[in-house]
C-alpha cells in the first residue's frame, strides 16, 4: 500500500469565496458611496474567508449590536500577503489548512452523552482541522482534550485528517497520544530491534519494555535512538529495567517540553471497554489501531532470556507443547529461544498489536493509559522463533502495575516484587482434583505462605479477589505486588474455604 497522497488539492478551492449566496449572506442593496466603514453584520454566518475550523469557531454569532469575538491564532492571512496560510508551522506547511489554536486558558466544559452529536463532531473537527498542516492539528486535539500546554515544534506530520467534517471519537484520542508514544531503536553489535515507549515526563523519563533495549537480554549496554512524533531524534540511557515484569524506564538526553501520558485507573476496566493501542509496528511510527477489552486478569508466560529466578518452580510443559504467547518484537529482532520464562498479569485486547508495539501505549476511550503493550500470541507457536502478525490476541501490562514500577525504578533504579514463599502447581492436575487453582506443594520454613497459616495441599483459589485459576494466575499475581504489600488469600483445605491475610516476602532480584 502506497503512503502517497491522492491528487486533491488541500485548501485550494475557492469557489465559494465570491458566492455569497452560496454561504447563506444576502446580497446588500446598493448604497451611495460614503466614506464612513460599513456596520459589521451579525445576523448571518461568517463569509468563510477563513479555514472551516475559525468558521466553527466563530459559531453562533453574538447577539446584534455586541462587539465582534476576537479569535486568537484564526485570523485569515492579510489581504495581499504572499506568504501562505499555515506558514507559522514551518516551510513544510504550505498549501495546507490553517490550524486552530486553542487558548491553553480555555478550561474544557464536561462531555455530555444527550450533546447535540453535530456540534461535537464540529468541535473535534476544528480541532484537528490543522493535522494536514503538520502538527497544529495535533496541538489544538491537545488543548481540546486537556492535554500539555506545551509549545509544538514543526516536523514531519503525526496525525492526517483529510475530512475534517467526518472525524469520530478515535481522531481526538489519536490527536491526545501520538505525540507522548515514541520509537526506540536498540542496536549492540550485528543485533537490533525497534519497539515503542511511552512518555513519563517533560524532561524524557520513558517507559518500554525490558526486551527492548535489551534485545531480550542479548545486551545490557545497547546503543538507544528515540524519535519522537513530531521526527526529534534523542540519543537514551537505560535508568533501570524490571525482567520479572518485562518493564524498563529510559531517559532521553537534552529533553525538554515534551507531552507526558495521562494515566488511567486500569482496575476500573470492563470487558467490552474500547481501547486504541499506539506505536510503531514494523517501525511504522504513529500508528493507531482499535478494539476492546477482550478478557481482564488473564496471565500468561512468556519465554525471555532476561528473567530472573524467581525462587519458584518452574512450569513443565508436555512434550511437543509450546507457549503460543511471545515479545512483539519490531523490525530486525527475533524472539530467542530460551527456557526462562516470566509469568505477568495482563489486559487482553483485540486492538492490532504487532512487532514493534512493544512498550507502546495501550489507551482507553478518553486518551488515557490503560495498559503498556507487551506480547503476542501466534496461532500454534512457533520453535524457530518466527513470527506471526496480528490475530486479535494482544496483550498489555495493566497501568497499575506499570505505573508502581517504572516509579519505583525511577526512585531507586529498580522494582520489588512479591514473594509468597511457596511452591505451587496447577490443582486440576492432581489426582483426585475437584477444582481449578493453585495447589501448595510445599511451603517455604519462614516464609510468608507459611506465616499466614498456609500448608501444603491448601488449594488458593482467589487472591485479593481475583479468581486464580492455575499456578500462573498465582505467581503473575503475587509479583505484580510490591514487596511487603498485604494480600487476601481465599483457600480450600478439603472441603472448607478458608481466608487467611499474607503479608508478601520480596523476590530476589537475581
Amino acid at each position: 500500500m502506497s503512503d502517497t497522497t491522492d491528487n486533491r488539492p488541500e485548501g485550494n478551492d475557492n469557489s465559494h469565496q465570491n458566492n455569497p449566496a452560496a454561504n447563506g449572506a444576502v446580497p446588500a442593496s446598493p448604497q451611495p458611496e460614503s466614506t464612513a466603514p460599513a456596520a459589521p453584520r451579525y445576523d448571518a454566518p461568517p463569509v468563510p474567508t477563513r479555514s472551516p475550523a475559525s468558521a466553527a469557531a466563530a459559531w453562533p454569532p453574538p447577539a446584534a449590536g455586541a462587539a465582534a469575538p476576537q479569535q486568537p491564532g484564526c485570523a485569515s492571512a492579510p489581504s495581499g500577503s504572499t506568504s501562505p496560510t499555515g506558514q507559522a508551522f514551518g516551510p513544510a506547511a504550505t498549501d495546507a489548512h490553517p490550524t486552530l489554536a486553542m487558548p491553553s486558558s480555555a478550561s474544557t466544559a464536561p462531555r455530555k452523552k444527550s450533546a447535540a452529536p453535530r456540534i461535537a463532531a464540529l468541535l473535534v473537527a476544528a480541532a484537528l482541522v490543522g493535522g494536514g498542516a503538520g502538527l497544529g492539528g495535533t496541538y489544538a486535539g491537545l488543548s481540546l482534550w486537556g492535554g500539555s500546554n506545551s509549545s509544538v515544534a514543526s516536523g514531519p506530520q503525526a496525525i492526517t485528517v483529510n475530512n475534517p467534517d467526518s472525524v469520530n471519537n478515535t481522531s481526538a484520542v489519536a490527536a491526545k497520544v501520538v505525540p507522548s508514544v515514541v520509537t526506540i531503536s536498540a542496536t549492540a553489535g550485528q543485533s537490533g530491534g525497534t519497539g515503542s515507549g511511552v512518555i513519563l515526563s517533560q524532561d524524557g523519563y520513558v517507559l518500554t519494555n525490558t526486551h527492548v533495549v535489551t534485545l531480550d537480554g542479548q545486551s545490557g549496554s545497547a546503543s538507544i535512538s528515540v524519535t519522537t512524533s513530531d521526527g526529534k531524534v534523542y540519543a537514551a540511557k537505560v535508568v533501570g529495567t524490571d525482567p520479572t515484569y518485562d518493564l524498563a524506564v529510559i531517559k532521553l538526553e537534552n529533553a525538554s517540553g515534551l507531552t507526558p501520558i495521562e494515566w488511567a485507573d486500569s482496575s476500573k476496566l470492563n470487558v467490552g471497554d474500547n481501547t486504541i493501542a499506539v506505536g510503531a509496528p514494523l517501525d511504522l511510527p504513529n500508528t493507531v489501531t482499535t478494539g476492546i477489552v477482550s478478557a481482564l486478569n488473564r496471565s500468561i508466560q512468556v519465554a525471555s532470556s532476561a528473567a530472573p529466578s524467581d525462587g519458584s518452580d518452574q512450569q513443565q510443559q508436555e512434550p511437543g507443547q509450546e507457549s503460543p504467547f511471545r515479545f512483539d518484537f519490531g523490525q530486525g529482532q527475533q524472539q530467542q529461544s530460551t527456557s526462562q520464562t516470566i509469568k505477568i498479569a495482563v489486559i487482553q485486547t483485540d486492538a492490532a498489536i504487532n512487532p514493534g508495539n512493544s512498550g507502546g501505549a495501550l489507551v482507553d476511550n478518553q486518551g488515557k493509559l490503560i495498559g503498556i503493550n507487551v506480547a503476542i500470541a501466534s496461532a500454534g507457536g512457533s520453535s524457530s522463533g518466527g513470527q506471526s502478525g496480528n490475530i486479535g490476541v494482544g496483550f498489555s501490562i495493566p497501568s497499575d502495575i506499570a505505573k508502581r514500577v517504572s516509579q519505583e525504578i525511577i526512585d531507586n533504579g529498580s522494582a520489588t516484587h512479591g514473594l509468597l514463599g511457596a511452591s505451587v502447581q496447577d490443582a486440576a492436575s492432581i489426582q483426585g482434583a475437584t477444582t481449578t487453582g493453585a495447589y501448595i506443594a510445599d511451603v517455604s520454613s519462614g516464609g510468608a505462605a507459611q506465616a499466614a497459616g498456609l500448608q501444603k495441599g491448601d488449594v488458593i483459589t482467589k487472591f485479593n479477589g481475583i479468581p486464580i485459576t492455575n499456578s500462573i494466575d498465582l505467581t503473575a499475581q503475587v509479583r505484580a505486588l510490591a514487596a511487603g504489600s498485604k494480600a487476601e488469600v481465599t483457600y480450600n483445605r478439603g472441603n472448607a474455604e478458608k481466608t487467611a491475610e499474607v503479608t508478601l516476602g520480596s523476590m530476589p532480584t537475581s
